[in-house]
């Protein structure tokens, strides 16, 4: 490789990207063991009685496996991404690396029109989360096996049709694809590319990079898309693992770049959804709902959602562990997770538009909707965690200063939400009476973010 400037010496991040680069045997033998724990974990309790009262995290798999996913992979793997950006998803992730895998030896076929539809990662994020809680995904193995073994069965089905050494799930389909995208906008790492160098360097004896989540390099300025996997380090001595500003890439979005389909998976799914899928099973509110439609439908001898014969993979049924779902479950858990994201969602997009409106800008609603991530990446890892809680809980450890930590990270993303579109406001040169008026309707955008956990948290 030749270029017509000298590149500098890289720094400590560039050269361990390029190390990455350089032992690539390495990422792969980590990645084959993560996926055959991944697999082991997934189906093996599943064929196993449900743990009695005596089953502990150290002496039962399903206990075990229960805590790894839920307890420790889930939470931690959603904060990696505002960390490290996707590095979980470029050298772990057990879906991305079998998909990648068997299209090595798939029928390579064109990625088609309706896979590249922009709006599959809302629609599949919101499809597995209401489905996971219908089902107790967090409780019970076999949800376990067609939750995240169906979405790896999928993932692989998708590999061995579309794309040739390529992620075509992870790219289009895979039902947290969206999220990650939008979390990895804050890590204070990524993978830069230098166009000014890049067109410097001369093209011969450039060895191609095989780009698995499809990514175009060449102009890469985003991380959403990046899976980290180190791939392209030093290539053409233009892309280099670098460091930056957390949020920096969020606080310098372009209003042109804002996506609708991110926004709406955001609003309505990372917080809508999300919140209304942690907080039902807690709720006051749900409860005298239900028991509200119970009393109605005894009254007029109507006794069929009343049933409990809804088979386990449609609705949670374990009567050995005396935990059934009747179909009015399912409906109000349904009604609630939706009447959740409709009033969140709707509530946040209102005050969005407001704050655009008074920027005078066409699209600047969008554009503002970026700076809740923050928001929406604590407010799931808050949910997730509490799961993590509870199992340490059972086997008597108590985290101390619970409510304060919750209070404190719910603290610290407001104040980072706000501290993002307080510097957009300021690329986009609005008067001092705009910002004020904007960075108002923008806190009550951010309020439907933070009152709902703090209810769920601090208030039932």
């Amino acid at each position: 490789m030749s270029a017509c400037a000298t590149a500098p010496a890289p720094t400590r991040l560039a050269a361990f990207g390029r190390w990455m680069q350089r032992n690539r045997r390495w990422v792969l033998g980590l990645q084959w063991i993560t996926l055959f724990a991944y697999l082991f974990l997934v189906a093996v309790p599943a064929f196993l009685p449900l743990p009695d009262t005596q089953a502990h995290i150290w002496n039962d798999l399903t206990r075990f496996a229960q805590f790894v996913f839920w307890g420790i992979w889930w939470p931690f793997v959603l904060v990696s991404m505002m960390l490290m950006g996707r590095a979980w998803c470029g050298v772990l992730c057990p879906e991305g690396f079998v998909t990648e895998q068997v299209s090595r030896f798939g029928l390579g076929r064109p990625v088609p029109r309706w896979i590249k539809w922009g709006g599959w990662p809302f629609v599949a994020f919101l499809g597995t989360t209401v489905y996971g809680q219908l089902v107790s995904v967090y409780e019970y193995p076999k949800a376990v096996l067609l939750v995240l073994g169906g979405s790896t069965v999928a993932a692989i089905a998708v590999g061995l049709v579309y794309g040739r050494n390529k992620r075509v799930w992870c790219r289009h389909l895979c039902p947290v694809n969206g999220v990650f995208g939008l979390l990895s906008r804050l890590a204070p790492l990524h993978f830069r590319t230098d166009r000014l160098r890049w067109e410097q360097t001369t093209s011969a004896r450039v060895i191609p990079v095989n780009c698995a989540p499809l990514v175009d390099i060449r102009r890469m300025e985003s991380s959403a898309g990046c899976h980290m996997c180190g791939r392209c380090a030093g290539h053409r001595d233009a892309i280099e693992l670098a460091g930056r500003a957390p949020g920096s890439e969020v606080a310098q979005l372009k209003a042109d770049d804002a996506n609708p389909w991110e926004v709406r998976l955001l609003v309505y799914g990372l917080i809508g959804t999300a919140i209304g899928a942690f907080q039902w099973s807690a709720s006051p509110w749900f409860v005298q709902a239900k028991v509200a439609v119970a009393e109605w439908l005894i009254e007029r001898d109507s006794y069929a959602l009343l049933g409990d014969n809804a088979p386990w993979w449609l609705l949670t049924h374990y009567p050995e562990a005396s935990d059934v779902f009747t179909w009015l479950d399912g409906l109000m858990i349904l009604g609630y997770i939706g009447a959740a994201a409709v009033v969140i969602g709707g509530w946040i997009s209102l005050w969005l538009r407001l704050a655009g409106h008074l920027t005078g800008r066409a699209r600047a609603h969008l554009h503002l909707a970026y700076a809740l991530i923050p928001l929406g990446g604590v407010g799931v890892f808050l949910g997730l965690s509490a799961l993590t809680v509870s199992l340490l809980s059972a086997e008597g450890i108590n985290i101390a200063h619970l409510g304060s930590i919750r209070a404190g990270l719910l603290a610290a993303a407001t104040i980072a939400s706000l501290a993002l579109a307080h510097r957009m406001l300021a690329r986009m040169a609005v008067s001092r009476t705009q910002a004020t008026a904007i960075l108002a309707a923008f806190s009550a955008a951010a309020a439907g973010a933070v009152v709902p956990w703090v209810m769920m948290y601090f208030v039932w």
